[in-house]
């Protein structure tokens, strides 16, 4: 048997579930001994974002821990190997069993907990930045909602990488926590429209976009020539009024964006990109995870409270081992 959080309605219990009998080829088990909250898991608990179709129904979209067992096929990881991996759900659990794919070792000198808070942000951070946008040497980044585990991970990539940083938050200690990151522009958003401050600081080639709604409109006034919107959420609403005639002259695109969602194919893919581009940078402690609070998993309730309120700077942790 295993243990995971079940969801019953606001309720979430640490309850004891039957282990899948056998590793997939192409798979591999994981112990787990940590997970992270996102805001998907948020979102799914409130049954707005179901699991996609043969998804595990238990929350969590990352953890980090020891490989079990692996399947045929699996030739590059073998049990005993200290991990972490990207899901498409099951992670608030003790165990799972996950495409070999979205699996990586631990970047070297981290531990578990640390390597908890890498997969799901750095891979949703280098498929939006330098998959959907494209992003060159020298062009700029806005990102909202910057002080997230997301938030914090995009300005250490992109800084990492060329490509300046402004940030937006709601807290003037959130952004200052930002510009020790890394960001060289900053807005509060309690402050007004960001529009005036980024077009002071010369425009954006790329917004981040994870509020929609009335963001949008002005997402464009400030993007530069042949500029793109990622839209990657929907907390400010699902409707947006968009200036075509703007789009069209400067050449902007506005592109909707998802990871979970996408074949195991196309996670490969990222997470292959991350251990030959990212991971290097990490093992030199040239960019970190940010890591705002731990909880044990039996407050995943509390920890899922702390994040929905807007509390955290960088990621919250849950510990399923101690």
């Amino acid at each position: 048997m295993m243990r995971a959080i079940k969801v019953s309605g606001d309720t979430l219990s640490w309850e004891a579930y039957d282990i899948p009998s056998e590793v997939p080829e192409n798979h591999v088990a994981i112990d787990i001994a940590w997970t992270a909250i996102n805001r998907a898991d948020l979102m799914q608990r409130a049954g707005v974002y179901p699991p996609p179709p043969g998804a595990s129904e238990i929350l969590g979209l990352e953890v980090s821990g020891t490989i079990s067992e692996v399947g045929e096929g699996v030739n590059h990881l073998k049990p005993g190997d200290e991990v972490c991996a990207l899901l498409t759900g099951g992670g608030y659990a003790t165990h799972v069993v996950v495409p070999a794919v979205q699996v990586l070792p631990v970047p070297k000198g981290f531990t578990l907990k640390e390597a908890a808070a890498i997969p799901e942000v750095f891979a949703t951070a280098w498929l939006n930045l330098y998959h959907e946008a494209a992003l060159k040497p020298g062009e700029k980044v806005l990102v909202h909602a910057a002080a997230s585990g997301l938030g914090t991970t995009v300005i250490q990539l992109a800084t990492a990488l060329g490509n300046p940083v402004f940030a937006t938050a709601g807290d003037d200690n959130k952004l200052e926590a930002c510009k020790k990151l890394g960001a060289s522009g900053v807005w509060n958003r309690n402050d007004g429209s960001f529009v005036d401050a980024i077009k002071s600081w010369g425009g954006v080639d790329m917004v981040l976009d994870p509020v929609g709604g009335n963001y949008i409109a002005d997402d464009q006034k400030v993007l530069n020539m042949d500029g793109r919107i990622i839209l990657i959420g929907l907390m400010g609403g699902r409707m947006a009024e968009v200036d075509l005639g703007l789009m069209l002259m400067k050449r902007h695109r506005l592109i909707g964006s998802t990871l979970r969602s996408r074949p195991v194919a196309d996670k490969g893919d990222v997470m292959s990109a991350l251990y030959q581009h990212v991971w290097p940078l990490l093992s030199a402690r040239q960019i970190d995870p940010v890591i705002d609070s731990a909880w044990p998993i039996e407050k995943a309730g509390e920890a899922m409270e702390y994040v929905a309120q807007n509390r955290n700077t960088g990621k919250v942790l849950l510990q399923v081992v101690g």
